[in-house]
């Protein structure tokens, strides 16, 4: 039975699920009905941050053009371009044992690819999630739904995995920013184009 969060909980993953190696982080959403003629293309990224929550170098952004992470520990598995369905929108997996000790946290986000030439933001967006599930056996482990809090913005920090006494736990975060992947990357250390 997964844990169901709240924003601002912060829940153990390795600790209450003794010999956890390989998890999926997955990630999904719809769109309400929105009749501005462009298409809506949501993408999940992957921040890998050291103690001072920053980014150490560009192999620590993980997306869909830089599918792995962490020396391989990290993999996003693609681009979903439509959101269409009823599973997850877009994956990431994880060998929680294979994540260098230099990498304290890990940050899954959530941007509207070309927001602001689009006029789209996360106010037509709902039904927006974060989910994690044991990659062997399936079981979902964590659940955390966003609610309805956002209305201009178009990027949001969904959550993290970070390490606590050589522990994973995870924090549902739920932070939108204006700004997009741009404001994301600048606040993670990162200078994007």
């Amino acid at each position: 039975m997964a844990v169901s969060l709240s924003k601002g909980q912060k829940v153990d993953l390795t600790k209450t699920n003794p010999g956890l190696m390989n998890v999926v982080i997955g990630l999904g959403w719809d769109i309400n009905k929105y009749d501005g003629g462009n298409d809506f293309d949501l993408d999940s990224s992957v921040f890998l941050l050291g103690e001072n929550g920053k980014v150490s170098n560009e192999a620590d952004f993980v997306f869909y053009n830089n599918p792995q992470g962490a020396n391989g520990a990290v993999v996003h598995t693609g681009d979903n371009r439509s959101g269409a369905g009823e599973d997850d929108d877009e994956q990431i997996k994880i060998n929680l044992t294979g994540v260098p000790a230099n990498i304290q946290r890990i940050a899954f986000t959530i941007t509207i690819h070309d927001a602001e030439g689009r006029n789209q933001n996360f106010g037509q967006v709902s039904d927006s999630y974060v989910r994690i599930f044991n990659e062997t056996s399936g079981e979902e482990l964590i659940r955390y739904d966003l609610g309805e809090d956002f209305s201009i913005e178009t990027a949001i920090v969904v959550g993290e995995l970070y390490r606590h006494n050589n522990e994973w736990k995870f924090n549902a975060i739920g932070s939108g920013y204006q700004g997009g992947l741009a404001a994301l990357a600048t606040n993670f250390g990162l200078r994007i184009g």
